[in-house]
């Protein structure tokens, strides 16, 4: 979409404006996760264009290192920390879950691929064999349909042509061959 000058004007000159920090940060912290309410819907809401909304939010980020700029970031824990956060957060409900995350500056997304981890860590090590076996076995039947495919092709090519060769000598008018000719004798 291009912007007219004026529409640009208007942006800098509402980005020149002062808002109180009590705002920005309340803004930001709807922005980002686990919320997450939208841009162009805070741009109604508030008035506040979304250029303005967008430059916030990336310097938040670039200011904080994280998306939420709470307490620690989720690369920074321990597997330790992780296995009591996923028992920590096992029995809550989804707005109990938010908050939580909220309050431990995580992502509920993140709570949930450490729950897989934990459950695939207690898996016995011969399913994980199974999962290799299956996966040759799959790309093994792949293989024989591919090969099933092309005999079938070269088969349906041979019978056309020895149909093509029968209606040739019946057009000719001469002995299809010797095996022909000696069946239809009997």
């Amino acid at each position: 979409m291009v912007k007219t000058i004026g529409s640009r004007l208007i942006d800098y000159i509402e980005s020149m404006k002062k808002y109180s920090k009590e705002l920005k940060e309340s803004l930001i912290a709807r922005m980002l996760p686990p919320g997450e309410v939208s841009i162009p819907d805070l741009e109604k809401e508030t008035g506040i264009s979304r250029n303005t909304l967008y430059c916030w939010r990336i310097k938040h980020r670039n200011t904080t290192g994280n998306a939420t700029g709470k307490h620690c970031a989720a690369n920074s824990l321990s597997s330790e920390d992780k296995f009591s956060i996923v028992v920590e957060t096992a029995g809550l409900n989804e707005v109990e879950l938010s908050q939580y995350c909220r309050k431990k500056g995580i992502y509920p997304g993140q709570i949930a691929s450490w729950r897989t981890s934990c459950r695939q860590a207690n898996v016995r090590p011969g399913a994980k064999v199974n999962q290799k076996k299956v996966r040759n076995q799959a790309k093994e039947i792949k293989d024989l349909k591919k090969e099933l495919h092309y005999k079938e092709k070269a088969l349906a090519e041979t019978a056309a042509l020895l149909v093509l060769k029968k209606k040739v000598h019946i057009l000719l008018g001469e002995p299809e061959d010797d095996e022909s000719t000696t069946r239809n004798g009997k």
